[in-house]
């Protein structure tokens, strides 16, 4: 199960995929985002759920707003959670639960995902999980996903 965020992980500022990043705009809380992306990030993450590979679920504080991410990037995913008080607590849920529940684990986000610590150990012993913690300005690269996809095709 991979659980992808989208503010510094899909949408940033200057993405490094070799192209021109797409631009649009989304609506929450009464305004505007602006967000920007790769194509071929979501193309890869399509290519990805759509072939087995992996099962991709949007963690994200756009959880409350799917509608929107889902019509901005042209990829429909499940939620990890719904709206939410407190979405830092929601996404280290949605992490261990995916872990209790016997399943591998790739957590992609650029503030949750934990760095070295007892955290990281817990989710992360017995090899059953893949955190990847991309710079916020440049988001998922090629090499995360190449590794994304090597942890997921390993039994």
């Amino acid at each position: 199960m991979w659980l992808l965020d989208v503010d510094g992980v899909i949408n940033v500022k200057r993405p490094g995929w070799g192209a021109a990043p797409f631009h649009d705009r989304a609506y929450a809380l009464g305004a505007q985002w602006r967000l920007r992306w790769a194509p071929a990030l979501i193309a890869r993450i399509k290519r990805l759920q759509r072939d087995g590979v992996a099962e991709v679920r949007w963690c994200s504080t756009w959880c409350a707003w799917p509608d929107e991410v889902e019509r901005v990037f042209k990829l429909k995913l499940d939620r990890a959670f719904g709206e939410v008080p407190d979405y830092s607590v929601a996404k280290l849920a949605a992490a261990r639960a995916v872990l209790r529940g016997g399943r591998r684990l790739v957590w992609t986000d650029d503030v949750e995902v934990p760095q070295a610590g007892p955290l990281f150990d817990e989710l992360t012993r017995d090899d059953r999980a893949l955190l990847i913690r991309p710079d916020d300005r440049r988001g998922l690269t090629p090499a995360h996903l190449d590794a994304i996809e090597d942890f997921c095709k390993r039994l």
